[in-house]
């Protein structure tokens, strides 16, 4: 029996560009520029009004929305709110078709560029790339795209190199430029120099010297938070990572060091510090400072000090503490430990005692003759001391009566206090380094 072939026209309304009811595309637009440049503001108002007028006029397009970026960046989507919300918004069956100008203007990443033309097309939604003539829904589409997409990407990536390129040859002259709206102590004048706002100054002082006097992270953020200063940003809560990047800040004393991070990925635009990959840059005397030299460089020190803070030979590392004036100042002159202070109660009685940390955790088995000292005592003894190794004036200035003392003080003048046996103390003055 002969074979008979018939072939069956496909019916326009049940086509893959046929959707939406009464024969209508839900159509959106997306439009994008590269950069906030104000010759380029007519440039993305333009296409809005372009767009929003093409898909109006079109007897089979209805308007489904129109998306658009200024200013964003091409070569990742994290950024382009509108370009995400257009794809959710495909996905959620809205959209049936997206129009938009160019394959550079909807993504300058080729694994981006086809990972979301590919996710519109399982769901039978197409894009039309006006410029190239392209609709993603034809066979055909793809490798040109690919081709068209990598092409973007390489642009991409000469841009950011000449961009570079550029800021480093500013860094050679010693030429930068401050986010100071997030730069707590500066804003710029009209010729972009650094100058100091005198209110956000003494705060950015007070930070400095309460750190140097012995206060920790911790405490110098609850000083700020309860005495109602608010963050450069507005902020009322401030945290340990703040106060660490103040403290860690050159510009302070009027020196920049530039290039401290530097891109990995000109598409992630990950960037990471820099342990001398890339070449750094340090101006001396840039611009007025807030924070002496000699204070700004003591505080670093003292940073250090923390950081590396051991006991006795087993070098084992310590949080530093700053609860008590005497906290990481006092320690054991048999093991090296610091002391601590505690508590002991007696038939309803408290008395207050420091103790070698080791001994309290080990026995005498490590420690052997390290002596309890009352805090009583040691208040006294403490006093006695700072009589003795500071001037009248000091004492008038700063110092309480002879059984007290002020932890200021204290912090600011004794670096260590080595117990002897027999609660034999023995004191190191800062100023005497």
């Amino acid at each position: 029996m002969k074979k008979k072939l018939t072939i069956i026209p496909p019916h326009e309304q049940n086509g893959k560009n046929i959707r939406a009811a009464a024969g209508l595309l839900r159509v959106a637009a997306y439009c994008r520029v590269s950069t906030v440049l104000e010759q380029q503001e007519n440039s993305y108002e333009a296409q809005i009004a372009y767009y929003t007028e093409k898909i109006k006029n079109n007897q089979n397009w209805i308007l489904a929305e129109i998306y658009a970026d200024d200013g964003r960046s091409a070569t990742n989507t994290k950024k382009r709110n509108d370009f995400n919300a257009m794809i959710e918004d495909c996905m959620a069956g809205k959209i049936d078709m997206v129009i938009t100008k160019s394959v550079s203007r909807f993504a300058r990443n080729t694994v981006d560029s086809l990972l979301f033309i590919r996710m519109l097309k399982e769901k039978n939604i197409g894009i039309i790339f006006e410029n190239e003539g392209i609709n993603t829904l034809k066979n055909t589409g793809e490798l040109l795209i690919t081709v068209l997409s990598s092409q973007a990407q390489e642009e991409s990536r000469n841009l950011s190199e000449n961009t570079r390129w550029g800021i480093v040859r500013q860094f050679e002259k010693g030429i930068f430029h401050l986010n100071h709206e997030k730069f707590m102590g500066y804003t710029v004048d009209e010729n972009g120099q650094l100058i100091i706002v005198p209110e956000e100054a003494e705060i950015v002082r007070m930070i400095f010297r309460l750190f140097i006097e012995g206060q920790s992270y911790s405490q110098i953020c609850r000083m700020l938070e309860c005495s109602g200063i608010k963050t450069v940003t507005g902020n009322t809560k401030w945290t340990r990572w703040v106060i660490q990047k103040m403290l860690s800040n050159e510009k302070y004393m009027g020196d920049a060091l530039l290039q401290k991070t530097y891109t990995i990925d000109f598409l992630t635009k990950k960037r990471v510090i820099n342990k001398g990959i890339v070449p750094q840059y340090y101006v001396k005397g840039n611009h007025e400072s807030i924070i002496p030299e000699d204070l700004f460089l003591n505080v670093q020190k003292e940073k250090v000090r923390r950081t590396s803070m051991s006991c006795g030979e087993n070098t084992v590392r310590k949080r530093y503490s700053a609860k008590y004036a005497l906290s990481n100042v006092l320690v054991c002159g048999e093991c090296g430990y610091p002391y601590r202070r505690v508590t002991r109660s007696k038939a309803g009685k408290v008395k207050i005692v420091w103790r070698c940390e080791n001994r309290l955790k080990n026995g005498i088995r490590d420690c052997k003759d390290s002596p309890s000292i009352t805090e009583d005592a040691l208040h006294n003894m403490v006093a006695d001391a700072i009589k003795k190794n500071v001037t009248a004036k000091a004492i008038n200035e700063f110092f309480l009566p002879v059984c007290q003392y002020d932890d200021r003080l204290v912090r600011l003048l004794i670096k260590r206090i080595e117990v002897k046996q027999n609660g034999n103390l023995e004191f190191w003055f800062k100023h005497n380094d």
